[in-house]
């Protein structure tokens, strides 16, 4: 009976253990190099990781470091993901040019619908027939854009080509790069932080970034002018993956996987595009309230801007397809995906 009482005690006890130990809250870092008041980490990355925290009834434990807060520089954000340096964050690959050429029809002249939660859900679905392998080196959770890329600068608009010859302009990719240098202008490759510092010390004239950046940046406050390309379909866009170490995610019980594959995926890309279109209404508000120039350029401009993308986008595909890869099946793809998310 003695022995049977200890055999049960401890039978209990190994129970209640193992039930602690299931039970444990688990601690997930992710990093990204914004302020946490600016448009993807408050109305994405932040109710992403409540929202997560709350469906694993607390187990789960998401730490969001804003501003590079836990080292390194921006393009290493892809690197830290894959070696668990961090257990997940918010990456883009633009930042490392020409090591991911399977995100860049989503980063072609014209290629993208102006409305950037359609366009993520286009870019997942792309994505899980030309990234999932590509990227599988870490757990992809979401793939999104941005909304109309907007050249801003000091002085008057950009109304015209001409406009924009000799200009020094912040450029974003290789795509948004090559696009400018072909219509004049001098591009300057810089992650979107150094970009105000640029434009005050006259290192660069201007920028080309998205509405929801501005009132991070004060951009506002830097620039006098600000001109948008008319039309459906936006100048250039960025590619953004948020993702998280492989390791973190397998180490995860498989009801705790489950939950951030519920929080992974179109809807969740959705999401990240939707927070990008909330900043791009915040950021015009902004400039609405200065004096200063707001121009949208329309008409055989728009039609001249438009034959150089294309120009560009049939050079990309000659390039990529010497290199082995599907140039026309990608763009092809990512075409027919935007139209068809396009509301």
């Amino acid at each position: 009976m003695t022995i049977f009482k200890r055999a049960a005690g401890a039978a209990l006890a190994l129970t209640l253990t193992t039930t602690a130990a299931f039970a444990q809250e688990i601690t997930l870092r992710f990093q990204h190099f914004l302020p946490p008041s600016s448009s993807v980490p408050a109305f994405f990355m932040a109710p992403w990781a409540e929202k997560v925290m709350a469906e694993s009834n607390g187990r789960l434990k998401i730490e969001i470091y804003p501003g590079m807060q836990l080292g390194g520089k921006p393009p290493a954000l892809y690197d830290q993901i894959r070696d668990g340096v961090i257990d997940g964050g918010w990456a883009l690959p633009a930042y490392t040019p020409g090591r991911f050429p399977e995100v860049e029809p989503f980063e072609l002249p014209f290629m993208t619908s102006k409305n950037a939660e359609d366009t993520s859900r286009a870019a997942w679905i792309y994505g899980e027939t030309y990234l999932t392998e590509r990227m599988g080196d870490v757990k992809l959770l979401a793939l999104h854009t941005h909304g109309p890329g907007v050249i801003h600068k000091k002085g008057p608009a950009v109304k015209s080509l001409d406009d924009l010859k000799g200009l020094k302009l912040r450029g974003p990719s290789r795509q948004a790069n090559e696009l400018l240098q072909s219509l004049g202008a001098t591009p300057v490759g810089m992650p979107v932080p150094s970009f105000p510092e640029a434009m005050s010390k006259g290192v660069v004239q201007g920028g080309v970034i998205p509405q929801e950046i501005v009132p991070l940046l004060k951009i506002q406050e830097l620039a006098d002018s600000h001109t948008e390309v008319g039309g459906d379909r936006s100048l250039y866009n960025i590619l953004f993956v948020w993702a998280m170490n492989k390791d973190s995610y397998n180490a995860l019980p498989d009801d705790l996987k489950a939950v951030i594959d519920a929080n992974s995926g179109v809807e969740a890309s959705a999401w990240a595009g939707r927070a990008m279109d909330k900043g791009d209404d915040i950021g015009v508000e902004l400039i609405k309230a200065t004096d200063n120039e707001m121009h949208v350029i329309e008409g055989d401009m728009v039609d001249t801007l438009q034959a150089l993308g294309e120009t560009q986008t049939q050079a990309w595909i000659e390039e990529v397809t010497a290199k082995g890869l599907d140039g026309q099946g990608m763009v092809d793809l990512a075409r027919k995906l935007v139209a068809e998310y396009d509301k």
